[in-house]
């Protein structure tokens, strides 16, 4: 009889009303290490460019992970160093691809890697892709959000701004980390991994996901979390789609639950 596994895990990628996709996202789950990763990355820069930043930085996260975690799994200290070296990589892959093009070519990514060994979560996270806990039936963003967003969203508690002012805001979009080939201003990577317990449920997504409202995204996990994690990540598409607005983003949405206790 076939062990049952560790992790349930479903993707969804979908293109929404942009003329190309420039999401990528990927799982694995090794059994022998008792472990698991799911990687978003959304890309920037155009047509050839955007699509192209966010594969080689998915693939860097393959590469630099699939070998060390195909046997045995890793120790928490080779956790810490794990996660900065993959993005460290995919800086390079991205700056050498920039370079092959010359001078003026620029392109970029996110990336939000999540990383499963056992029962702990770790992650690391550059850019505004987000990732959700859903837990006691309260979701909440528990990386941090390198864009303008958070500084936009306090001139309201400030009273600078009104809500409907900071949702519109030109610049709330504006990244202030990003992979690029260029130093990176700001990483998230917690040293203490998250203790992951049989109800809850994790989300990660490319900020085409946020055309969701954070309540949206909680009433339908809600609706849900007794759910497969596909069925989530279907309603949470199907959603999205039902919004039908004719600026939608690509939309990256990664479901995570445990399977055993």
């Amino acid at each position: 009889m076939l062990a049952q596994p560790a992790y349930d895990i479903a993707l969804i990628l979908d293109q929404g009303q942009r003329e190309t996709q420039e999401d990528a996202i990927a799982a694995r789950m090794f059994d022998a290490a008792d472990a698991g990763y799911v990687v978003v990355a959304d890309g920037m820069g155009g047509h050839a460019a955007g699509e192209v930043a966010s594969e080689l930085v998915v693939s860097a996260w393959r590469e630099s992970l699939d070998a060390e975690l195909e046997n045995t799994p890793l120790s928490e200290a080779a956790v810490a160093d794990a996660l900065p070296l993959a993005a460290m990589q995919a800086n390079a892959l991205i700056a050498a691809h920039c370079e092959d093009k010359g001078d003026k070519f620029n392109m970029g990514s996110t990336l939000l890697g999540l990383l499963l060994i056992g029962h702990r979560a770790s992650w690391i996270s550059i850019g505004d892709s987000p990732l959700y806990l859903f837990r006691d039936g309260v979701l909440h963003q528990i990386n941090e959000d390198h864009s303008m967003a958070p500084v936009i969203d306090a001139q309201v508690t400030e009273g600078k701004l009104t809500e409907a002012e900071a949702r519109a805001h030109p610049d709330r979009n504006q990244l202030t980390s990003v992979i690029m080939g260029a130093a990176i201003p700001k990483v998230d990577c917690p040293e203490t991994p998250l203790e992951l317990t049989a109800s809850d449920v994790l989300i990660l997504g490319s900020d085409g996901l946020q055309y969701l409202s954070d309540a949206e995204i909680q009433s339908i996990v809600q609706s849900n979390s007794n759910a497969w994690a596909q069925d989530i990540a279907d309603a949470l598409w199907q959603a999205l789609r039902a919004k039908g607005d004719p600026d939608q983003d690509n939309a990256s949405i990664g479901v995570v639950k445990l399977t055993k206790n």
